[in-house]
């Protein structure tokens, strides 16, 4: 499910920063967001913008965020951290704005992409058969967490780099980025592809999506030496859908890739009792990368045995838990 970068959502909380006369801290959906001091009444509506939403520089209502370049992203204010964006609804200039549907076309917002190919890269869009590699936060979409509660579940590290997705069906082989199918050439997608044989070795109509990682790539925060791909899903292209804890890890091994670092595996009488909250993971996916000083980019929760998901709108039950030292960081 891609998530709904621009969308009408429910004051739920308020709360006073210390210190602080013209701001206070509000919980929309999981996030806490830094508001304007009695802009807003808990229960109120607003129009709540996620973090890496960029906004148009057009309107008289985005003016005041000329100076961090329009673009959403986490800051600390007066102590408070603050992941998203809520204004109030007028900002829609009148008409019916539903609850279920993305803002972004409607107010001229686009999503920050932190690594857009060069043009002369892109051999044509996204494979339509498989899924993009966009998981959802867990503050987006907090009834996840019931539907993972009592079952089995893995944990497995968020490796910071750059995605890559390497399909192969009934007109080849394709290497792609994010959201583009990229030409062949001296990238480090196609490298690895090469290194690994992906394009023989890869069986006919399955997917393999995973984090490129290494010198040159988003900070090289793992320290590697060299470019690695780190595989986080297996798609099979004829049942559409992805394999399951199990079947993914033999598949991996089956044909010597590494898989994304598994942190942990829940199952039994732990996972029937574990507690999941947002507090909790939040905790737990503080941290630093193995040998490394450098903040780890988070974790990522997923059932042993793949289900759909009503809090995602049907797709796959999936989430991640972005480090909030990370994000500071990254500011």
């Amino acid at each position: 499910m891609e998530r709904r970068l621009v969308s009408i959502q429910t004051i739920d909380a308020i709360a006073p920063i210390p210190g602080a006369d013209k701001i206070e801290q509000a919980r929309v959906m999981g996030w806490t967001v830094v508001i304007k001091k009695g802009e807003f009444s808990v229960g109120d509506p607003c129009v709540f913008f996620e973090i890496d939403s960029v906004l148009p520089s057009e309107p008289a209502w985005a003016e005041f965020m000329r100076p961090r370049g329009f673009r959403v992203r986490t800051l600390k204010l007066r102590g408070v951290l603050s992941q998203g964006l809520a204004l109030p609804v007028d900002i829609l200039g009148g008409g019916d704005a539903p609850r279920d549907v993305d803002l972004r076309d409607r107010l001229g917002v686009t999503k920050y992409e932190p690594v857009l190919p060069d043009a002369r890269e892109i051999a044509g869009p996204f494979p339509a058969r498989v899924p993009k590699t966009d998981e959802i936060r867990l503050q987006s979409a907090l009834g996840v967490l019931e539907e993972l509660r009592g079952q089995p579940f893995y944990v497995s590290t968020k490796c910071d780099g750059s995605s890559a997705t390497y399909v192969r069906d009934g007109d080849g082989f394709v290497a792609c980025s994010r959201n583009w199918a990229l030409a062949a050439g001296d990238n480090h997608v196609w490298r690895l592809a090469e290194r690994y044989q992906l394009a023989e070795r890869l069986p006919a109509e399955f997917a393999i999506q995973g984090e490129v990682c290494g010198p040159g790539v988003q900070g090289n925060r793992l320290g590697l030496t060299e470019h690695e791909l780190f595989v986080f899903s297996v798609y099979d292209l004829r049942a559409g859908s992805f394999l399951s804890f199990e079947r993914f890890v033999a598949f991996c091994a089956e044909h010597g890739l590494k898989t994304v670092p598994i942190e942990r595996v829940v199952d039994g009488a732990e996972a029937a009792t574990f507690e999941h909250s947002l507090d909790g993971w939040l905790a737990a996916a503080r941290g630093a990368y193995p040998g490394t000083k450098r903040h780890k980019e988070g974790l990522v929760i997923r059932p042993l045995v793949e289900q759909r998901s009503e809090a995602l709108g049907g797709s796959r039950l999936s989430f991640k838990v972005i480090n909030n030292d990370f994000l500071l960081e990254e500011t």
